[in-house]
């Protein structure tokens, strides 16, 4: 008590340090650390289930009429019913009259019938130009917790919804959205990293070729290197419980390629290892199987960020109203600008000696998010982050919600939470949140696949005419 205001002290005063002492318990060796991992492994599983079935497996709940009907088919729920007694052969859900529940394989099946029979005005199935490639995004920003794996796992399900197909990769050692995606990982063999040890391992075999023929000494080829090259894209892809979102998984021993890639680019100094992820996707097929590939990334500009970054097609960079992730973000935006100026000055200046055309590298949108969002508090903040972005900025500022809140604490996207669990105007505000964040994303998105599919027809008349 202070005496003269008569007001308690601070609780730092007057500690004892010998009482203090006796609340220690004995120092720590290395040895705690894998005791306290051990049990926050049982602890992160028995939480992690707390939101799975019984059987240990995620699964996607059944959505209701009036979900769909509201959400991912533009039809009225009589004309559905009436459709459906038309069709028997069609999915005809659970329950009975308006209280029946469909699957989202069932959803995805009533769309195409939609869509084939239904009027040609109405958006049964999303915009995709035949013969264009997936769009590659990527949702980076090297500071934690601003929302990077909740936006991207909400745009792969909000994508997935409307009828895409998604590939999820998961490029943290984390593994937060493999755990949001029910995905399960042993090692890192399962994830991204033997596919970027392959396209290595590739070039290697190559550049021995020309130093076998030179009678100069090879690069050795050791045990991870070989196994590499038996492993594709498919071997390390898993279903989820999503019927069209897949999913490359991530796991601690991820972390692995931050330190394995430089000495591989040591040993190889022309291999591109930028370019190994960009590899990955395109000989595996995934360009043309999927809609959408999204790459979740470490909060670091590391070797797995500059890969997904090179790969990625459209980079969104989640950010909070606060002046700390404001200028955190403004030096990622520089570390990006000085990481792949050198690639390029580097790249251009061997390319040059050699009379080859330049690269650069060119991203059709890169745009920042404001999540998080708390108008009463953020909003004068928001504007300015907002002025100073400019155009590389989303309109809609992602509102955080109680839902979106309790979503995240159950290892649950929203799209997976029951309405029913909450009162209607919440589930509606909370989903609200995510469907106007996709609705920015899906716009950018068509607007590029478009502006790519101009550009395809433009050049294939100018071939025509030069003919």
């Amino acid at each position: 008590m202070d005496k003269k205001t008569g007001a308690p002290l601070p609780p730092y005063f007057n500690l004892d340090p010998k009482a203090a002492a006796s609340k220690l318990s004995a120092p720590v060796d290395t040895a705690r650390f894998a005791k306290a991992a051990a049990f926050a492994g049982r602890g992160r599983a028995d939480l992690a289930k707390r939101g799975y079935a019984p059987d240990g497996q995620k699964k996607l709940r059944k959505f209701s009429t009036w979900e769909i009907c509201r959400y991912l088919i533009p039809v009225a729920p009589a004309h559905l019913r009436r459709v459906l007694n038309k069709h028997p052969e069609l999915p005809q859900g659970e329950g009975a009259g308006s209280a029946k529940r469909f699957s989202l394989e069932e959803i995805l099946t009533l769309r195409n019938h939609f869509a084939e029979e239904g009027v040609s005005t109405k958006e049964y199935r999303p915009y995709r130009p035949k013969g264009l490639p997936a769009k590659v995004v990527a949702v980076a920003n090297f500071k934690g917790g601003v929302g990077k794996t909740s936006t991207a796992a909400h745009l792969a399900m909000s994508a997935a919804l409307d009828g895409y197909k998604v590939l999820v990769v998961d490029l943290d050692s984390q593994g937060s959205m493999t755990s949001i995606m029910g995905g399960q990982i042993q090692d890192e063999w399962q994830t991204i990293f033997p596919l970027l040890a392959r396209d290595y391992a590739v070039q290697v075999q190559a550049e021995n070729r020309v130093r076998s023929a030179a009678a100069e000494p090879e690069i050795p080829m050791d045990e991870t290197l070989t196994e590499a090259l038996t492993i594709s894209l498919g071997d390390v892809v898993q279903k989820t419980h999503w019927p069209n979102i897949d999913l490359v998984g991530a796991q601690l021993n991820l972390y692995w390629a931050e330190f394995q890639i430089p000495v591989w680019r040591m040993a190889l100094r022309h291999w591109a290892l930028w370019d190994a992820l960009s590899s990955a996707l395109e000989a595996g097929g995934a360009l043309d199987e999927y809609d959408i590939i999204l790459l979740d990334t470490p909060p670091a500009l590391g070797y797995l960020t500059i890969n997904a970054l090179a790969a990625a097609d459209i980079i969104l960079v989640p950010l909070g109203a606060s002046f700390l992730e404001f200028d955190s973000t403004g030096r990622f935006f520089d570390m990006l600008y000085s990481t792949f100026a050198s690639i390029e000055e580097g790249e251009n200046a061997a390319r040059r000696r050699e009379g080859l055309p330049e690269m650069k590298f060119e991203w059709d949108v890169v745009r920042a998010i404001i999540t998080r969002f708390d108008a009463s508090q953020q909003t004068d903040l928001a504007n300015v982050i907002q002025a100073y972005f400019g155009d590389m900025t989303n309109t809609y500022r992602q509102e955080f919600t109680a839902m979106v809140g309790q979503a995240g604490e159950s290892v649950n996207g929203i799209y997976e939470a029951d309405y029913r669990d909450f009162n209607r105007e919440t589930y509606t505000r909370g989903r609200e949140t995510f469907d106007r964040t996709y609705a920015e994303f899906k716009e950018i998105l068509l607007g590029a696949w478009w502006r790519d599919d101009q550009e395809r027809k433009e050049a294939e008349n100018g071939e025509t005419q030069t003919a």
